[in-house]
Order: structure tokens, then sequence, then C-alpha cells
């Protein structure tokens, strides 16, 4: 597989800018849950989450927190993907937040403005205000951040030193789309194994 170093070819299909979708969250908490259904996520944009998943999957077994991330063209060319890398001991090592960075270094306003950044799990404000700022288009995701932090505080994980917020109290302007029902059972199995194998050490 080529590193996350260099741009991604592989997956293709519909651009998901042309299927029209526009709707964005709320930023109350009561919203945050659910307020993209399912249904806004297409049949075939869910073998890109399922890339997602699979890095996320990378990074596990890497001795990395489990997420993964892709960046997608209109033309539904994956472009770019990463996965976590905090264990290197850079807390920012998070693949939207590459993602950002790549975009910004190999794409022009106008190719970021149509691509779509796909993850296992929502982004944090950090990766949400870099892509805004970077001009990328549309966010799905497989689990929500209010996910992420409810199975947190079941699998006793403590609260990061940054607050969880839903992408859109950080960056109104964009598109989203999730979490995926399927996808999100997944992901947490793997943060239960995360956690576990942290408790093992």
């Amino acid at each position: 597989m080529v590193n996350a170093q260099r741009p991604q070819g592989g997956i293709s299909g519909n651009g998901p800018h042309e299927m029209g979708y526009s709707k964005r969250c709320g930023t109350d908490s009561e919203d945050w849950i659910d307020c993209m259904t399912e249904n806004s996520i297409a049949a075939d944009e869910r073998a890109f989450l399922r890339r997602c998943v699979e890095l996320a999957h990378e990074a596990l077994e890497a001795g990395d927190e489990p997420f993964g991330s892709i960046l997608v063209s209109a033309d539904g060319d994956v472009l770019f993907e990463d996965r976590n890398r905090v264990a290197s001991g850079d807390n920012t090592q998070h693949p939207e937040f590459a993602i950002a960075r790549w975009a910004a270094a190999n794409l022009s306003p106008e190719e970021r403005a149509v691509a779509t950044a796909y993850t296992s799990g929502e982004h944090c404000p950090m990766c949400a205000a870099a892509h805004a700022w970077v001009g990328l288009g549309r966010i799905v995701y497989a689990s929500s951040s209010q996910q992420l932090l409810q199975w947190h505080r079941e699998l006793g994980i403590p609260d990061g030193p940054v607050a969880s917020l839903p992408i859109n109290a950080v960056a109104p302007g964009v598109p989203v789309a999730g979490p995926d029902p399927e996808l999100s059972g997944e992901v947490r199995e793997l943060h239960a194994r995360s956690r576990q194998i942290r408790q093992e050490k």
C-alpha cells in the first residue's frame, strides 16, 4: 500500500458533491447525535468509510489510537489517506489534520472545495478548524464526537484537554454527514480494544 506521504488512487465512484448534500448539523448538544441520518450517506460512500475503519484498525495494530481518514476528489478518486500517529509523541498527528495539510500543499482552492473527507471518527476541533481554513468541502464520518465522548465515559477513559464538539460548532459552513449506524459499532469495538491494550501495559 502506498504510504500516507503520497496521493492515493483506487476506490472510485460518483463524486459526493454531485449528490447535492448541503445539510449542516446544529450546534446545540441535543443535536449532536443523529443530526444527520444514515440516509444522508450514499451506499457507495460506505466503501470510503470502510477504508477509514480499516485504517483505524491499522493504527491500533501499530500501537496508536484507532482513527483513519481519506480524502476523495469530486470524481470519486482517493487522493490521500492516513491513520492516527500520536504514538510518536506529537498529539497533533491526527489523520484529518494530515489531510488538511496535504490538501493545502497539493490541491488548488477549487479542487479543495469539491473534495470530501471521509473519516472513522468526526473531526476534533483542531482538525475541523484546519479543514475549514484550507477550504475543503464535505465531511462524512462513521462515528460522531458525541458517541466517542460517551464511549470514553463508558470505558473509563478520561476526557482529553480539548472539548468534544461537533464539527459545525467549530466550522459552521462545512457540510457534514454521519454517523453511520453499522460502522459506528465497529469503531466502538476498536476503542474498547484500545482501552484494554492500554490497561494491560
